[in-house]
C-alpha cells in the first residue's frame, strides 16, 4: 500500500514538473512556451520548424502567452503567428530563415519561375490577429544572402527591375502589433510589412541589410492607420521606411492615415519614402528628429500616373542630413529618383487621368522645418503633373548645401521662409510652371 501510493505520488509529481517546464508564468501572469520543451534544438542545423510552431499553437490556444527563443539558433521555415501572441528573442538568440529557396515557395520548384510575390510565403506571418508582439534583445534573420545575388543580375539587366521573393514578416489586417528591441537583418526582399493593420509601434528596433542588397527595404506600412516608428536604427539596400496606400481600405477615407516616424537613425538606404503606391490616399504623416547619412534620397514622396492617389497634411521637422543624395524628393512620376530606380528619360507634357485610371498622384499640404542637409549631389527635386502641381508646400529654417541646385517643376503654392540653397554650381534653384515665394530671382 505504501509502496502505490508513493508511485503515483511520483507520477503526479513528475506530470506537474513536465507542464510547468512547458507552460512556465511570465511576470504578467501570462503562460510562457518555451520552444525548446517542443523540441527545438537551437543549434543553427536542425530545422525547428515543428517545434516552433507547435509552441505557436499553444501560446494561441492559451488566449494570451508568450513563446520564448532562449539563446541559440533555431533555423526554420516559414512560420505562422497567432492571435495575443508575444514572441520573445532572448539575447543570444537568432531565428533564422531556412536557405532553401524552395520552402518559401507556396507550390515548391524553381523560385527563379516564380511569376510575382504573391508566389511566395513570408518567414513570418499573421493574419486577422490582435495584440501581437516581437520582442526581446535577439536576433530574426531571413538569410538573404542565398536569394540577394540573383536578384542584382535581373537588376542590372532590366533597370528597376525587382525579382520576386519573399518578405521577413508580413502581418494582414492586425490590431496592437509591436515590434521592438530586436534586430531584423537579411531579408531577402522587405523586413517588415504591416498592411491593413491598425496601432502599430515600431521601437528601438535595429534593422540592417548589405548596402546592395536590391530592394531590401527595412519597415513598409502598407494601407495602415496608427502607426509610430520610432528610435530605430535603419541601414539597409533600399527605402528605409515606405508609406505605401496601393488601394482603399473599407471604412476609410485615407488608406494610410496618422503615421508617425521620430527619433530615427537612417544610415545607408533609400531614405524617409511616400509611396509609390499611393491609390488609396495617404495622410497625417509625421517626421521629426530623425539624422539621415549616406543615404540615397532624404525625405521623398514617389509616384506616378496609374499608381497615384491624395497624399496630404505631411510634415517634417528637425532633420538632420549628411552626405545624402538628393536631400528632397516630392515626385509625381520616375525621374531623378535613386540610381537603382525605374527611371524615365524626360518629363511628361501633359497626363491624361483616363488613361492613369484615374489614379493621378495629388500632393498638398506639405511643410518642411529646421531641416540642415548636406547633399552629394543635387539638391532635390519638386515635380508636379501639368495637370496636377504639387500644391501648399511650405519651407521653414531650411538650410540645404549641394552641388547643384533644387529643381521645381508644375508646382503652386510653394513658399521658403528662412531658408537658403548653397550650390557650387549653377543656379540654386531652378523654376518651371511653378508659383513660389520667398526666393530671389528663381530662374523659371
Amino acid at each position: 500500500m505504501h509502496f502505490t501510493f508513493h508511485m503515483r505520488w511520483v507520477s503526479t509529481v513528475t506530470w506537474v514538473f513536465l507542464f510547468l517546464a512547458i507552460s512556465l508564468q511570465a511576470a504578467d501572469g501570462s503562460k510562457v512556451f518555451d520552444v525548446r520543451q517542443f523540441g527545438a534544438k537551437g543549434d543553427g542545423r536542425t530545422l525547428d520548424t515543428a517545434a516552433i510552431q507547435k509552441a505557436l499553437e499553444a501560446c494561441g490556444r492559451a488566449g494570451g502567452a508568450t513563446v520564448k527563443f532562449s539563446p541559440g539558433i533555431y533555423l526554420s521555415q516559414p512560420i505562422t503567428i497567432r492571435t495575443k501572441t508575444t514572441m520573445l528573442l532572448e539575447a543570444g538568440a537568432t531565428l533564422l530563415a531556412s536557405p532553401t529557396q524552395s520552402d518559401f515557395l507556396k507550390g515548391g520548384g524553381d523560385w527563379l519561375k516564380a511569376k510575382s510575390g504573391g508566389d511566395f510565403i513570408p518567414f513570418i506571418s499573421g493574419k486577422d490577429l490582435t495584440d501581437v508582439t516581437f520582442t526581446g534583445k535577439g536576433t530574426i534573420d531571413g538569410n538573404g544572402a542565398v536569394w540577394w545575388e540573383e536578384a542584382e543580375k535581373a537588376r542590372q539587366k532590366v533597370s528597376g527591375y525587382t525579382l520576386p521573393r519573399p518578405n521577413l514578416i508580413v502581418l494582414t489586417r492586425c490590431k496592437n502589433v509591436r515590434l521592438e528591441n530586436l534586430t531584423v537583418q537579411n531579408s531577402p526582399k522587405f523586413h517588415f510589412v504591416p498592411t491593413e493593420c491598425e496601432g502599430v509601434v515600431i521601437s528601438n528596433v535595429t534593422i540592417l541589410a548589405p548596402e546592395h542588397a536590391a530592394n531590401t527595404d527595412a519597415i513598409d506600412p502598407s494601407a495602415c492607420k496608427n502607426v509610430l516608428i520610432t528610435k530605430c536604427r535603419i541601414d539597409v539596400g533600399d527605402d528605409n521606411v515606405a508609406i505605401k496606400a496601393g488601394k482603399k481600405v473599407a471604412g476609410r477615407e485615407f488608406a494610410s492615415e496618422d503615421i508617425t516616424v521620430t527619433d530615427c537613425t537612417f544610415l545607408h538606404g533609400h531614405g524617409m519614402s511616400i509611396g509609390s503606391e499611393t491609390g488609396g490616399g495617404v495622410r497625417n504623416v509625421t517626421v521629426k528628429n530623425c539624422t539621415f547619412e549616406n543615404t540615397e534620397n532624404g525625405i521623398r514622396i514617389k509616384s506616378q500616373a496609374g499608381k497615384g492617389g491624395a497624399v496630404e497634411n505631411i510634415s517634417y521637422s528637425d532633420i538632420t542630413m549628411k552626405n545624402v543624395d538628393p536631400a528632397i524628393t516630392f515626385t509625381c512620376y520616375y525621374m531623378n529618383n535613386s540610381a537603382k530606380d525605374a527611371v524615365r528619360s524626360s518629363p511628361p507634357k501633359e497626363t491624361s487621368a483616363p488613361s492613369a485610371g484615374g489614379k493621378i498622384p495629388v500632393y498638398r499640404n506639405i511643410r518642411v522645418s529646421n531641416l540642415r542637409a548636406i547633399c552629394q549631389k543635387s539638391a532635390g527635386v519638386i515635380l508636379g503633373l501639368p495637370d496636377s502641381c504639387i500644391s501648399n508646400v511650405i519651407f521653414e529654417n531650411v538650410i540645404l548645401s549641394a552641388n547643384t541646385g533644387l529643381t521645381i517643376h508644375n508646382a503652386k503654392g510653394i513658399q521658403f521662409k528662412n531658408s537658403s540653397v548653397t550650390v557650387k554650381s549653377g543656379p540654386a534653384f531652378s523654376a518651371e510652371n511653378a508659383e513660389i515665394e520667398g526666393l530671389e530671382n528663381p530662374k523659371n
